[in-house]
């Protein structure tokens, strides 16, 4: 399991934190730089992806959350084909990402001189693919933004997926059962989220794979236009046209992947018994990890009530504990309650009215202001168990002193019951 460490910005070593050589620039974008850098532990070479905190708080205080998001999601996921984080480094003014180095570049420079792969190579980069999106699902992962430049290649040949900045958790599917944020590559993105009316994770990630191997046996694109709204009526109606090249198999599977009903789209079981996707040997990667996330404990959980996976009780680990990467910009706490959920939001309403707080509730969630502005702070309650409820609490805005005065001396003992002594993790 990776580290995270956060150190200071003064140090006077030539290395990285004293562990990694930075060699050539690989990439840059608005907030980061990618190099290429040796572990002096291991000899190995690695990639250190480096995130200008200061610029990315004073551009978009909210990516802070995306970025937590990916590298909690980055952590949770151990597979041959998905670039694998290492460890996490902050200071002050930065973010470092040790990741694993894949020398071969993106798959979209690997097309050949006419443009495409051959249906063959088409397939096995297709069926690694599969195989590490079934993983990411499996796991409650929605990549959400699959395309040949988020798809590398190692000295191997193997694919490696990458750039999970996009990528939603089943904590994010709201009360409807779906998923709600637009967001993706226009060309890539599924005719149901051009509709807005929340979408599967799985079933879009489907059709970004349909739309990538089109891409790699045709050489282009399946739906594209230099007008923006002339191709989303096209991605939205499903027009496309295949290349006389390919072969009838393959014809037939991409309208499966490609079909704009998510209902009767294929899905990643069906996938791998297709018979163009078996075709020449697939063998499905086994991994250590293989545990059935569905099974659960016993018993019903009242609607509305969020239950909780083994990876979110993972997360509350303090090891795993993110916020120092972002400390100051946001106080937040997490603990155990014997108390259930349903008695905990009565309780944080009844404070509310007597504090004369102004609140805002969905579901089990509960965002409170003070009539001045001076007190902001989000609750979120969620079932961990039959005996155990997680309270969580971030402060907004406002004075600190009254956060202090409100939450630590007055709601936080309020809700607290005798088994909660110790915060799960504090930021």
């Amino acid at each position: 399991m990776p580290e995270i460490q956060i150190v200071s910005d003064n140090s006077n070593t030539n290395a990285l934190f004293g562990k990694y050589e930075l060699g050539k620039l690989l990439g840059c974008g608005a907030f980061a730089k990618v190099f290429h850098a040796r572990d002096l532990r291991t000899g190995q070479s690695v990639a250190i992806k480096i995130l200008n905190k200061k610029k990315l708080l004073l551009t978009n205080p909210a990516l802070a959350n995306n970025i937590k998001r990916e590298i909690s999601i980055m952590r949770r996921l151990s597979h041959p084909n998905i670039v694998r984080l290492h460890e996490v480094m902050a200071t002050k003014t930065k973010i470092f990402f040790a990741m694993e180095f894949v020398k071969g570049g993106e798959l979209f420079n690997r097309n050949s001189k006419h443009g495409r792969l051959s249906e063959d190579l088409s397939r096995r980069y297709f069926q690694q693919l599969i195989s590490a999106v079934g993983y990411c699902h499996a796991r409650g992962v929605y990549h959400r933004d699959l395309k040949p430049e988020n798809l590398l290649i190692d000295e191997n040949g193997s694919l490696k997926v990458s750039d999970f900045g996009l990528s939603a958790l089943t904590d994010q599917i709201r009360p409807d059962g779906l998923l709600h944020t637009l967001c993706g590559t226009p060309a890539y993105v599924a005719p149901e989220i051009l509709s807005k009316k929340g979408y599967d994770g799985a079933k879009v990630d489907v059709w970004s794979c349909g739309v990538v191997l089109f891409v790699l046996a045709a050489g282009y694109l399946p739906f594209n236009d230099p007008n923006m709204m002339s191709m989303y009526k096209k991605i939205y109606k499903g027009e496309y046209r295949c290349p006389k090249w390919m072969s009838q198999d393959l014809k037939r599977f991409i309208s499966r992947l490609l079909d704009i009903n998510p209902e009767t789209r294929i899905t990643v079981d069906e996938i791998v018994k297709d018979p163009w996707f078996v075709k020449g040997g697939f063998k499905p990667v086994r991994l250590h990890d293989e545990i059935d996330l569905k099974e659960g404990g016993g018993g019903e959980v009242e609607e509305g009530v969020k239950s909780l996976n083994a990876f979110d009780l993972i997360s509350f680990s303090s090891g795993l504990d993110l916020s120092g990467l972002f400390a100051g910009c946001s106080e937040s706490e997490r603990f155990l309650s014997e108390k259930s959920p349903e008695k905990l939001a009565e309780e944080v309403e009844e404070f509310a009215k007597e504090e004369k707080l102004k609140v805002k509730k969905e579901e089990y969630g509960f965002d409170m202001e003070g009539q001045n502005g001076n007190f902001m702070i989000e609750i979120n309650i969620s079932r961990l168990n039959d005996l155990l409820a997680v309270v969580e609490a971030r402060r907004r805005g406002g004075d600190a002193d009254c956060y202090t005065e409100i939450w630590n001396n007055k709601l936080r003992l309020k809700l607290t019951s005798v088994c909660d002594q110790t915060p799960i993790a504090t930021i």
